[in-house]
């Protein structure tokens, strides 16, 4: 099993739309790479404590690649868009990948390399360590699959 880390704006929406794909075994919303520990959604959403939504995953590389993940999230993020996705802006909804394993590193920079030219901006997709995580409450956890009719800035539909 591999893990991985996505912060792709807020996380109901990154959440439920990895937990739906084949391979992904695990899914969980939290804070990552901030300054505060535990941090709590109203501090994280205060913009003060450097922390970004993120989506941690654990998957089987033999159903699906990191490679693969990546593409999914390139499908449903802007990843020219500087703090900002969707309706939501503010630094806890950067873009990044968190990797965990130091190989994981090099494919996540090779692939926004190849996907540089493709777009007319500079791609601000973070690729770092996962420093830090601390789960999101409760009520965060699997959030539109407990309010399908919630908030989501992704097109779900999307494979």
């Amino acid at each position: 099993m591999k893990k991985i880390a996505l912060a792709g704006g807020c996380f109901w929406g990154v959440d439920e739309f990895f937990s739906r794909k084949e391979g992904v075994l695990y899914t969980k919303s939290g804070y990552s790479n901030g300054q505060v520990e535990n941090p709590t959604y109203e501090q994280v959403c205060s913009g003060t404590t450097g922390h970004a939504e993120t989506v941690y995953i654990e998957y089987d590389e033999n159903q699906i690649t990191l490679k693969e993940i990546l593409e999914k999230f390139f499908k449903v993020i802007d990843p020219t868009s500087l703090n900002r996705q969707g309706n939501d802006k503010g630094t806890q909804y950067r873009t990044g990948i968190y990797y965990i394993e130091e190989g994981d590193k090099e494919i996540a920079e090779e692939f926004i390399r190849m996907k540089a030219p493709k777009y007319d901006k500079p791609i601000v997709v973070e690729v770092e360590p996962m420093r830090n995580f601390f789960d999101a409450e409760e009520y965060h956890q699997d959030y539109l699959k407990k309010n399908p009719r919630g908030y989501c800035h992704i097109d779900l539909s999307i494979d």
